[in-house]
């Protein structure tokens, strides 16, 4: 006869006293183990002892700040700028290195005429141990720098020389270019000359080494995009774009379009003491553009998109003004070597620069696209707005602009025209 098994309680009744009690024993014993034998505790948590340790990196910075003007000047340069943008990017690095453990310290070095000498400055911030130059400073400065430290194995990163013989014939291994060349900024507006097909020029030189320059590159472009320059004629009317009223050249600087066929006058004026008088004054209405009007440029108070808005408010929350080009550029440099930190996780210098150079580094800085280094010269790839001071009007490379690596390498000298041999 079939007998129904006793329920789950009937059984446990019957059970005898001793079987219960070693049950009970049994099951407490693996956890009173557990409690008591802290070896087994520090077994469990192999991440917590192999935490990365505290990474601070410095980064140095060598600028010369911009002397008052001795009259009011709206547009006058802050005596802080770059170095407003260093603090910025500083500031950026930290907050992704709170999660990565790592810290950034800015070690600021400002020229004066009682410290004039940038070399004796990069020298003093190597032997503290920096191994991280951004320099705000012209090119004959960034190549005596650059050769200076150049057996420390430190990273000099250029911030402040558009100058296109850095990236050719006086290229040098050590530099890395934040800012674009002259030839990228005038193919920038060669670029967008071609696409409303404004294609004579009438080209206006200054009277400085840097305005000749500016018109070299522009020849260049016009070259290279099949530009014609109708016209080309050195101003000699003086700074009167800096004058306090009207001055007895106005007229004679009016007759100094007369005749000429052309769709845009190209101003060479890096100094600023004279191209702004140019727009509207030309005989005939022709727009004007170069080193002021219709600007190709890398950043400006105008450009809102790709995140530009969040990065204006931000450096006008920390500087109190508007962000200039120079404050991005530097700003772009310190981000750099953040970005590169962070990858690599580690601030040897001997590891970094080669990875700069890499299709893997890649620095996200509100352009767009993200930007990457050219090993052929280590110029920072990116794209350049071209403005005018109240809206955004362009930006290069422009459409239909293609190349086989990456549009980007549409502005300026390409690895088959490149001059560099590093030294």
């Amino acid at each position: 006869m079939h007998h129904p098994a006793p329920d789950t309680a009937l059984r446990h009744k019957t059970r005898p006293s001793w079987l219960r009690a070693a049950a009970v024993a049994l099951a407490i014993a693996p956890a009173a183990a557990r409690a008591e034998d802290p070896a087994p505790a520090a077994a469990a948590q192999p991440a917590q002892a192999a935490a990365p340790q505290a990474l601070e990196t410095h980064v140095g910075l060598i600028y010369r700040p911009q002397p008052a003007p001795s009259s009011y000047d709206a547009e006058a340069a802050p005596e802080d700028e770059g170095l407003a943008g260093a603090k910025m990017g500083i500031a950026d690095n930290n907050t992704t290195g709170r999660f990565t453990k790592q810290t950034y310290v800015l070690d600021e070095v400002a020229l004066t005429d009682d410290k004039p000498d940038a070399v004796a400055a990069a020298k003093e911030l190597i032997g503290k141990g920096v191994r991280y130059l951004v320099l705000a400073l012209p090119a004959d400065a960034v190549l005596a720098v650059a050769d200076a430290v150049k057996d420390t194995g430190a990273v000099v990163l250029n911030a402040g020389a558009s100058d296109d013989r850095l990236r050719g014939a006086e290229c040098r291994a050590n530099v890395f270019h934040i800012l674009p060349s002259r030839a990228m900024l005038t193919d920038a507006l060669a670029q967008y000359l071609t696409v409303m097909r404004w294609r004579k020029l009438f080209l206006i030189v200054g009277p400085t080494d840097a305005d000749k320059a500016y018109a070299d590159a522009m020849r260049n472009s016009a070259r290279k995009f099949a530009l014609k320059i109708t016209a080309e004629k050195p101003w000699t009317f003086g700074p009167l774009a800096k004058a306090r009223g009207d001055t007895p050249t106005r007229a004679e600087a009016m007759v100094f379009t007369r005749g000429l066929d052309y769709d845009m006058a190209i101003v060479a004026d890096e100094e600023g003491d004279w191209g702004d008088y140019v727009p509207y004054r030309t005989v005939d209405p022709r727009p004007v553009g170069g080193t002021q009007a219709l600007t190709p440029t890398t950043w400006s108070p105008v450009l809102e998109t790709w995140g530009a808005a969040q990065a204006q408010n931000r450096f006008r929350r920390l500087a109190s003004r508007l962000m200039r080009p120079l404050d991005y550029q530097v700003w772009a440099a310190v981000r750099t070597v953040g970005e590169a930190v962070t990858a690599k996780k580690t601030n040897d210098p001997a590891v970094i620069a080669p990875y700069l150079v890499e299709p893997a580094f890649t620095l996200p800085a509100y352009k767009g696209v993200p930007l990457s280094f050219r090993p052929w010269d280590h110029q920072l790839r990116q794209a350049i707005i071209v403005v005018q001071p109240k809206a955004l009007v362009s930006v290069a490379p422009e459409q239909g602009f293609l190349h086989q690596r990456t549009p980007l390498d549409t502005l300026g000298v390409d690895l088959p025209e490149t001059t560099c041999k590093f030294k």
